[in-house]
């Protein structure tokens, strides 16, 4: 104690007048992130990787732009989007119809910009080894609410009469969504006995630790998790080739039919705002670089010029809503719409 009071005495004397200064300084009304200008972003935990590594850097940029990013998943976010809390929605899925009717009620228009590719993993025990692929019938049969498969037996006779246990994530989950409508069908839902959670962490544990433990989530956790997890090849329901998710193969649709685009939903009037603009502006000309430092798969070159062409223009609506987007890139989509 006597020793702490003496160093405490002596940097009070030497410095008494740094601390003046300093007192000074504390007076005065300095820059908060209340003080700053602020944009609000929310949504999906699979683009949330992206779009943090962008603001993040876009900090060093312009300080004085405070970039708020949360993770409520695709359908919680277009929630808050819908009803006017945010600025851009990140989303892991297409905007759905009763989005789309929320958003014309709150007269909030958006412009739809895909930003990067991601393929949906799936994956199971390292410890498993009896699956080296799966069809999409098989998935069909272990993931499905109606009469699923509760053994891997059940779902190949060579297979062991062991339970299988599904790790999936939260219904508010564009991956979840995604999932359904390639694997399940529009109306299907994931088995009711699944652990369910938004955090792709949680299912990343569960899966590794767990000896029948079967579950998906973007391509991007499971390059974080490798060593802990173990990759499934899908068999392309068309070339009736077994293929795994990777940079290549979701970017040429091979990966097929669990490849898809990422998107960020700008909310039209902040568009109008500098800020906002500067941001985007400056999300597009990075995403390239930094979705594929987070484990996802960039667009090309000239995807990427006609959606700046696109926000550029400000123009509003779903290119993508009500298209079947099943292993096809948005390339020549974006490319029409210009």
């Amino acid at each position: 104690m006597s020793h702490g009071s003496g160093v405490t005495t002596y940097m009070h004397r030497s410095n008494l007048k740094w601390l003046a200064i300093v007192a000074l300084l504390g007076s005065l009304p300095l820059v908060s992130c209340k003080d700053r200008t602020q944009i609000q972003i929310d949504g999906s935990s699979t683009v949330y990787p992206i779009t943090e590594a962008v603001a993040s850097e876009f900090q060093g940029v312009d300080s004085a732009i405070h970039v708020t990013v949360g993770i409520s998943g695709t359908g919680g976010g277009f929630k808050k989007f819908c009803a006017g809390k945010t600025d851009i929605s990140d989303a892991s899925r297409v905007v759905k119809k009763d989005e789309l009717e929320k958003c014309a009620g709150a007269n909030i228009e958006f412009i739809e910009l895909p930003v990067a590719y991601d393929g949906l993993a799936v994956l199971v025990n390292p410890k498993n080894d009896f699956i080296n692929q799966l069809t999409v019938e098989q998935l069909e049969k272990i993931f499905r609410a109606k009469d699923p498969a509760t053994t891997w037996k059940e779902v190949n006779d060579e297979w062991p009469d062991e339970k299988i246990k599904v790790y999936a994530p939260g219904k508010d989950s564009g991956t979840y969504d995604y999932f359904v409508e390639a694997i399940l069908g529009k109306g299907g839902q994931v088995r009711p006995d699944a652990l369910f959670s938004e955090d792709d962490n949680t299912l990343v544990r569960g899966i590794a630790g767990d000896k029948n433990g079967v579950g998906f989530f973007g391509f991007a956790y499971y390059e974080e998790n490798q060593d802990s997890l173990k990759l499934v090849p899908i068999v392309n329901p068309k070339s009736k080739q077994a293929v795994a998710p990777s940079l290549e193969t979701v970017k040429n649709g091979t990966y097929s039919p669990l490849s898809r685009p990422l998107m960020i939903y700008v909310k039209r009037t902040a568009a109008d705002k500098p800020e906002v603009k500067k941001f985007v502006d400056f999300y597009l000309a990075n995403a390239a670089k930094l979705s594929k430092q987070v484990g996802y798969i960039p667009l090309s070159s000239e995807a990427y010029e006609n959606i700046k062409k696109h926000f550029a223009d400000l123009k509003t609506g779903s290119v993508l809503h009500d298209l079947d987007l099943m292993g096809k890139p948005v390339e020549s989509l974006y490319s029409s719409a210009n």
